[in-house]
């Protein structure tokens, strides 16, 4: 087995990302005073609450587009170079993570290892709390340097209060190795900022309860994960128009969305869409490619390739050589 050298350590994670005391600086961990007196409530009260404070989620987001637009631009580069995108989390924001990129090669047909995660606990985390890990710079560097991270790769680190040690720990190592790093947090000036390239921030503003950070925070930290894979696969190539041409076709709802999909794109009926796919290989990429350019199988596997399976420049390649 290949020795594993840690960092050694920084300024940061000597001091365990300014202590505990910092949590009182967090806008995450201050008392919400729409929300004072909650206990006393109706289950309706209780509901508009929640639902008056989830409404500021979006305008948070919005704030920092230019962010989110840059770390869109460096995982599509990194993803066509070969390189990887490594979620990095802990608690909500680890399993936030772990659900975004669990979703992409299904919707995208991406491999497994192109978007990853790590959490603080494993994968047994997902399931039952594993806080105690969180509190481990050294685990965090130890658990990403078992990816081997290199220039390739970008390494984001999820964190609402954006000074988890196991975090800023694996995203510090990786980013000493070389890799792209980006932080998507919910307060400014932390920890993580400090080691990241880019960091993304959605200042939600304190939790209806307070320091729930599975609230506000984690849906803001889910908009935003869902804005960066979609936006990079886009970017990529993978979806044509608006709609989902890389679909991998694994159950019945997804052949069924394949379908629609093929239909819709090249305006045909469905008999021609099912044939078409099973000339294809049940691949909806080369199925686009094969009636949209007019080619043949061959052919459209050839120019994806050449695309780096973008299909729009597949088409439009097969038109500018015709």
């Amino acid at each position: 087995m290949a020795t594993i050298t840690m960092l050694e350590p920084s300024p940061i994670t000597k001091n365990e990302n300014r202590g505990p005391a910092d949590l009182i600086n967090l806008t995450t961990e201050t008392v919400n005073a729409a929300s004072e007196g909650l206990d006393t409530k109706s289950a309706l009260e209780i509901a508009r609450i929640i639902s008056h404070e989830d409404a500021k989620v979006a305008a948070a987001v919005k704030k920092a587009l230019p962010e989110i637009a840059v770390v869109i631009d460096t995982v599509a580069r990194a993803l066509r170079d070969g390189g990887r995108l490594i979620y990095v989390g802990a608690g909500s924001s680890g399993r936030i993570a772990a659900l975004d990129a669990s979703e992409c090669p299904p919707t995208y047909s991406t491999q497994p290892a192109q978007v990853q995660y790590i959490m603080a606990g494993g994968p047994k985390a997902l399931a039952s709390a594993s806080d105690v890990n969180e509190d481990s710079p050294e685990i965090g560097q130890r658990d990403i340097a078992r990816r081997r991270p290199t220039r390739k790769d970008i390494v984001i680190g999820v964190s609402a209060s954006g000074r988890t040690p196991y975090v800023v720990g694996a995203v510090e190592y990786a980013r000493a190795r070389g890799a792209k790093t980006a932080a998507v947090t919910c307060n400014y000036n932390t920890a993580l900022a400090e080691v990241s390239d880019t960091t993304i921030v959605a200042e939600v503003g304190p939790e209806v309860i307070s320091g729930s950070t599975r609230m506000k925070s984690a849906s803001a930290q889910k908009m935003i994960l869902n804005m960066i894979t979609t936006g990079a696969m886009t970017r990529l190539g993978y979806v044509y128009d608006n709609l989902m041409v890389n679909v991998h076709m694994k159950n019945s709802k997804l052949v069924e969305r394949g379908i629609r999909v093929l239909m819709k794109v090249c305006n045909i009926d469905r008999e021609t869409a099912i044939r078409t796919i099973k000339a294809a290989g049940k691949s909806i990429p080369i199925a686009v490619v094969m009636l949209k350019a007019n080619v043949d199988k061959m052919e459209a596997v050839r120019r994806l390739s050449k695309s780096d399976g973008n299909v729009r420049l597949a088409i439009e390649d097969s038109r500018l050589e015709l």
